[in-house]
């Protein structure tokens, strides 16, 4: 089982205390640092039965994870979820390949994610309704730059198009990086299958809905002529979750946990991160 943490914004975003914050992560034994992405928010935004502050902070993902990168050594880099919907895929190739690259290899825990704000949508200029389309084929895009050469590639689809293309530079030792599939529905699970390098589901979901949420992005890549056992699991868990509990998760066939301090308190988060570090003995495992 591999464990990483995730980092919130929600008390403002202080570039000391996010460095302090990676870097004990790092020191910890976790394999990565997950944030999350909301491009713009409206007052009413809502995420199931919770409203969104109109004032609470989502700094640009990509952006932190490159200041993280060059504050620490080993840490690889996360995003739960990057709202793929919102970013031309031509740009985004070259920013993760950036990443990638800088990082010396660590922009390796992406998950895109299609977004539930129907005002955010707006905010972006994208129709709400083809947010699904638009995630697969800027997946599609993403690949194809990432592995075109100094020939150029070429697109042409609903929403993107280009002749001939090249983008340089590549990721680091190698020409594409794992793209993880996020979000709550059984089309989402699908996609992860078709076109994704594992599933990361939501965490309001029922056991029996995430089993065949699972059984789906599994039986989706034997469809698509890809192999499921290359398929990663990702579930989030909780700083204080016990070893039976991983156990479960590890029976179910997930192969990562992403967990997140109780606490927006800086030493009390470093003590949670410590003692889960102790508790599942990362640096041992690692």
């Amino acid at each position: 089982m591999k464990f990483a943490i995730s980092y919130s914004t929600a008390g403002g975003l202080d570039p000391d205390g996010l460095v302090t914050y990676a870097r004990h992560a790092e020191d910890c034994g976790f394999e990565g640092l997950y944030l999350p992405e909301h491009v713009v928010l409206y007052p009413g935004a809502a995420v199931g039965s919770f409203e969104l502050p109109p004032s609470l902070p989502y700094p640009d993902p990509l952006d932190c994870l490159a200041f993280v990168a060059a504050a620490t050594r080993r840490i690889l880099l996360g995003t739960a979820v990057l709202l793929l919907p919102y970013h031309h895929p031509v740009v985004l190739a070259k920013r993760l390949a950036t990443i990638d690259v800088l990082s010396k290899g660590r922009m390796r825990l992406l998950t895109v994610g299609l977004g539930t704000l129907p005002g955010e949508a707006r905010a972006m200029g994208v129709d709400f309704g083809t947010r699904g389309r638009r995630t697969d084929e800027a997946i599609d895009v993403l690949r194809l730059l990432w592995e075109g050469d100094e020939k150029g590639v070429s697109f042409d689809g609903e929403f993107f198009g280009f002749d001939d293309a090249t983008s340089y530079p590549k990721p680091y030792s190698g020409t594409r990086l794992p793209i993880h599939v996020g979000g709550s529905s059984r089309a989402a699970a699908r996609r992860a299958g078709r076109r994704g390098d594992g599933y990361f589901p939501g965490g309001a979901l029922t056991s029996e809905e995430r089993a065949i949420q699972w059984e789906l992005a599994r039986a989706a890549a034997v469809e698509a002529g890809r192999d499921p056992g290359a398929l990663e699991y990702t579930r989030w868990g909780s700083i204080d979750m016990s070893a039976e509990r991983v156990e479960t998760f590890a029976a179910q066939g997930v192969t990562r946990i992403v967990v997140g301090p109780s606490s927006g308190e800086p030493q009390h988060q470093r003590d949670e991160m410590s003692a889960f570090a102790e508790r599942f003995a990362l640096l041992s495992a690692g």
